[in-house]
């Protein structure tokens, strides 16, 4: 929740938001976004639209760190907790669910740390074929390095070649289409949503700040119920699902089959939350060097 005070102190920290125009939010796990979109929704008036991939399962509530019930409640959100656990989504799906909500209606807030989802609206995405389910099986079974070996350098230099979903994907597109995802990639159409005609902003904060931030929430997590959560899937889990791979998820399973401890469970979630923050924040000073850059943590 946001002080009066504070609430004052972050809008003095925003570029101009003028009507209609969508606002594009952007930046670290745990740094605060789900929030300023909600207080720019309550100021400025506007739809939230989740561009966060483990936010869209109706699984997961709060061990990905959704808006609450309540915070849905001041303000409309779309694309949250609409998907089944098992059902198939990619960039592609969410694509096509935002266009519609780009045009003829209030103004998006579009607000997550799926860069990817990002990049494809504002920068245009790759009409790839669908992946054959032998190849997404045969993809499954395959170490990381071993599907490394099968993509090709160029594509390779895009991506975060220790995000397994990324490689496999490239691994995939090059079996299914014999082209290489860079050459997909260089045949993109124009963008549904052209950068300039939005107010994109991208947090930029205080390292310590955010990996504190961080420690902190899974403690918040686990004190709201995120055990509770996990111990409900526990009998459809099945680790090979993206649903089961968001943060928290495998390492709460372990602790709940007792191949850990609570203590190791939250160490390791928190250190891969860290990994992956420091992540996002590598790809998104590479990739929005022209954006708004907000910093909350001063």
């Amino acid at each position: 929740m946001i002080t009066e005070p504070a609430r004052s102190q972050i809008l003095d920290r925003l570029p101009p938001i003028p009507d209609e125009k969508p606002v594009l939010i952007a930046g670290p796990t745990a740094s605060g976004k789900s929030a300023l979109a909600l207080l720019i929704a309550e100021q400025f008036g506007g739809v939230i639209v989740n561009s966060d991939a483990s936010q869209v399962y109706d699984c997961w509530r709060v061990i990905s760190a959704r808006p609450s019930a309540e915070e849905e409640a001041r303000a409309p959100h779309l694309l949250y907790g609409h998907i089944s656990y098992d059902q198939d989504y990619s960039t592609g799906h969410w694509l096509r669910e935002v266009k519609p909500l780009l045009t003829g209606g209030a103004r998006p807030i579009i607000v997550g740390g799926t860069g990817l989802y990002i990049s494809a609206l504002t920068e245009g995405m790759a009409d790839i074929p669908p992946t054959p389910s032998e190849i997404r099986a045969e993809a499954d079974s395959l170490t990381l390095q071993t599907l490394i070996a099968g993509v090709d350098a160029q594509t390779l230099a895009r991506i975060d070649t220790q995000n397994r979903a990324r490689v496999q994907r490239a691994w995939e597109v090059r079996k299914a289409t014999g082209r290489n995802l860079s050459d997909w990639q260089d045949a993109t159409p124009p963008p549904d949503l052209d950068v300039k005609n939005t107010v994109p902003i991208v947090f930029d904060v205080d390292k310590q700040w955010l990996l504190d931030r961080i420690t902190r929430r899974f403690d918040l997590m686990l004190d709201t119920g995120a055990l509770t959560e996990v111990e409900r899937m526990r009998d459809r889990y099945d680790p090979s699902l993206p649903a089961f791979k968001a943060i928290g998820v495998p390492e709460l399973m372990a602790y709940i089959d007792g191949a850990m401890t609570l203590d190791e469970a939250r160490e390791r979630a928190t250190i891969s939350t860290r990994q992956f923050a420091k992540r996002q924040r590598t790809w998104f000073r590479a990739r929005m060097k022209g954006w708004n850059r907000v910093d909350l943590s001063k």
